[in-house]
């Protein structure tokens, strides 16, 4: 049985049921079954939270400590974590429909091994104060300085429901590092994976006020956004939504960091190896039922591969399981609600209407009569003006787009809203790199590309996919401001 977090406010140090008298339903998205219930946030209860984060950041110890003493808290919260690895793991399959193979390496493995890397590689080795090289005038030295690296202040840091625990960590490791003091608003969908982490906070001794964790509605995450106590504001979702948290945080002038939409395309060129991409073309529509910003669900392939590619996709998404995420033999598992799915059947319908053919799929699971659950849809036939090729579905909706030559594949690549993530695939390394260059997007695999979401290389994205970066020393940059001391060396 999955043994569940405390289901309060965790604010100031303290656990809480706030001053409302509303609950959340946590829901079970294979089951459609009750999981637990979550305080739902009042303003006023969002507002004592940002207080306590003003409070710590202004009085106590946390921005004041050396990085040395923040490290030593993160990695101790780092061990924590690991300890209570199968317990994340459980929890991340009924909260948010992960399948366990998914729960046991990105959802849980590689945040772990992320938030570690903060605290035993990144702040370690960080220069928060450098020298700035002497102002000389006519060969005499006139005066010189240092930069000064300090945590921005209270950052609101609000998430997705798609990989809680990745996007939670993600957020509050580089702010923690950074000396920041936090209010943590997870997704109403998945609040539980947040709570632990107080949970695990508390245990490891981190100062009271420096997280704090509400959870909420829309209303909950606006007071955030609009409070003048938040200096940094870091939203993981919609483009859409994110363009009102920009607008709600400009007011304060608040700095930003958005890790917003997708609709990456993966480039197969026409000397790719078909056997060596098929899986990964596969898995860019259908990991986590299609729920992550990042995949590849557009796959643009050379003509003269179309056909063949086509078919093989065909075979190969009919050995697709979907079902309950505890079944080791499980690929694919559910939607995170109806109303999701309600969405996807509705982008599916509009491929349709606009003549974009279904080659696999477009429906829903026969024999699952519980849960939110759609077949894996492969959609042919597809111009990139249509809405199936253009709008993020965060559902199993891929397509595929024949191209004429490179010049042809990189116009369509670039013909989106977004600039995220993207593949290319090519048996010349050296033709795929200068492909790649050519790509308007923030992170782009060759071949597969190298370790799964590297810690040392930062994540963001171009154009409406983002502003900022994450992880690693990038990530913390985000949470840092800069202040040059200067002095003179001429006396008098």
């Amino acid at each position: 049985m999955t043994v569940l977090p405390r289901t309060q406010l965790y604010i100031d140090g303290e656990w809480t049921n706030g001053t409302g008298s509303e609950t959340i339903t946590v829901v079970n998205p294979a089951t459609e079954e009750p999981i637990a219930a979550v305080p739902q946030a009042t303003t006023a209860d969002v507002l004592r939270a940002v207080s306590a984060a003003r409070t710590a950041f202004d009085e106590g110890p946390w921005p004041r400590m050396s990085p040395g003493e923040r490290a030593a808290i993160l990695v101790r919260m780092a061990d924590i974590l690991e300890s209570r690895r199968s317990e994340l793991v459980e929890l991340n399959m009924i909260e948010a429909g992960s399948t366990r193979a998914l729960a046991e390496s990105l959802q849980v493995g590689i945040t772990l091994e992320h938030f570690r890397d903060m605290g035993e590689r990144v702040l370690p080795t960080t220069s928060f104060e450098r020298p700035m090289a002497p102002y000389v005038k006519d060969g005499v030295g006139l005066g010189a300085g240092v930069v000064l690296s300090e945590p921005a202040g209270v950052a609101a840091l609000i998430t997705a429901f798609n990989f809680p625990l990745f996007l939670n960590l993600f957020k509050a490791g580089p702010a923690l590092a950074a000396g920041c003091t936090t209010v943590l608003r997870p997704s109403p969908y998945t609040p539980l994976e947040a709570l632990l982490i107080g949970e695990i906070a508390e245990e490891a001794g981190l100062p009271k006020g420096v997280l704090n964790i509400v959870t909420g509605d829309v209303a909950s995450a606006e007071a955030l956004t609009r409070s003048p106590l938040v200096d940094v504001v870091s939203f993981t979702g919609s483009d859409a939504v994110g363009r009102k948290v920009y607008t709600q945080a400009a007011d304060g002038l608040k700095r930003v960091v958005l890790e917003l939409g997708g609709k990456s395309a993966n480039l197969i060129l026409d000397d790719a190896d078909i056997d060596k991409a098929l899986r990964f073309v596969i898995a860019g529509f259908t990991t986590h039922c299609g729920q992550a910003c990042s995949l590849l669900t557009r796959t643009l392939v050379h003509e003269s591969l179309h056909d063949e590619l086509v078919g093989r996709l065909k075979a190969a998404l009919d050995s697709v399981v979907v079902g309950d995420p505890a079944d080791p033999a499980t690929v694919m598992g559910p939607l995170i609600r109806e109303a999701q799915r309600e969405r996807v059947e509705e982008l599916i319908s509009a491929g349709q209407s606009e003549g974009a053919q279904i080659a696999f799929g477009g429906g829903r699971p026969a024999n699952l009569n519980r849960g939110y659950f759609v077949e894996p849809t492969l959609f042919v036939n597809v111009d990139n003006s249509m809405r199936i090729a253009r709008q993020e579905v965060f559902g199993p909706v891929g397509v595929v787009i024949p191209f004429r030559d490179e010049s042809e594949a990189v116009k369509i690549a670039n013909d989106s809203e977004y600039g995220l993530a993207g593949g290319v695939w090519s048996s010349d390394p050296a033709r795929a790199y200068r492909v790649a260059r050519q790509l308007r997007t923030g992170y782009i695999d060759i071949n597969g590309g190298g370790p799964m979401l590297s810690p040392h290389g930062p994540f963001g994205g171009y154009k409406q996919s983002g502003i900022g970066r994450e992880w690693g020393s990038d990530g913390l940059a985000e949470f840092l401001v800069q202040k040059t001391v200067t002095w003179s060396a001429a006396a008098g």
